[in-house]
């Protein structure tokens, strides 16, 4: 009995093996794993300078891959015009509408859809050592690391002014790279604090003494009254005074 049961297991344990293999083949063969292939054709640098344009003012190197869509090569077109769709966003894996009105001989007019990865590889900051909630940052805190901001959270820190003096406000492990929903301006106001409240125009500058209505932070705006009684709205300075707009 016992060697019925240990061959009905080697038998049910072969079959086994045999259909994972097949799912392996399935799921990992060669087709499956293939890149898809580069896009060709004149309309591909057209593309290419698009994205490039789009990308203008991203922090660090811009490197883009535009693939063959799906559906196959794009027809021919004397003058493709490439479009973002609504709500697209500029970096990481992105669809790129590209449009032919034809060219008034009888070749019909056409709109497709072709995928593109733009890799934006820049410095993003990281924390050098464990950051508390409620610590201030310092230099000290955090270091450099470089790599696609793609494929990176949003909001990641790249330029180091963004994190000086900033409060962590969540718990930041070590490496973890250092994202603006983590940090929050320091307080530089308190509420009921006596502050200086500068209005200035062309050539002068008016100071008046007055009671902050709130916390603020420096760059938020905050109400302040004034010694005669008036309620004023103005920005917080890093300076403790808050300046009146114009």
């Amino acid at each position: 009995m016992h060697a019925n049961i240990s061959h009905q297991f080697r038998r049910f344990s072969s079959v086994l093996l045999r259909f994972l293999s097949s799912l392996a083949l399935i799921a990992g063969g060669p087709a499956a794993m293939a890149r898809p292939a580069e896009l060709s054709g004149s309309a591909k640098s057209v593309i290419e300078q698009f994205l490039m344009n789009q990308a203008n003012g991203l922090p660090g190197k811009v490197s883009i891959r535009i693939d063959t869509p799906m559906s196959g090569a794009l027809p021919a077109c004397d003058n493709p015009e490439p479009f973002l769709p609504n709500g697209a966003r500029l970096w990481g894996r992105v669809s790129v509408g590209v449009r032919c009105s034809g060219d008034g001989s009888g070749a019909s007019s056409w709109t497709r859809y072709v995928p593109a990865y733009v890799a934006v590889v820049a410095n993003y900051y990281v924390a050098s050592r464990p950051l508390n909630a409620g610590e201030t940052l310092s230099a000290a805190d955090f270091e450099v690391r470089q790599g696609d901001l793609c494929a990176l959270p949003r909001g990641v820190i790249t330029n180091p002014q963004q994190a000086s003096g900033m409060i962590i406000a969540n718990r930041i492990a070590p490496g973890a790279p250092l994202r603006q929903e983590l940090l929050r301006n320091a307080t530089v106001i308190l509420q009921g604090q006596n502050v200086r409240v500068l209005a200035q125009g062309a050539g002068f500058v008016v100071s008046t003494e007055g009671r902050a209505m709130t916390n603020a932070a420096a760059g938020a705006t905050i109400q302040v009254k004034t010694q005669a009684g008036q309620m004023v709205s103005g920005i917080a300075r890093a300076d403790g005074s808050v300046d009146l707009p114009n």
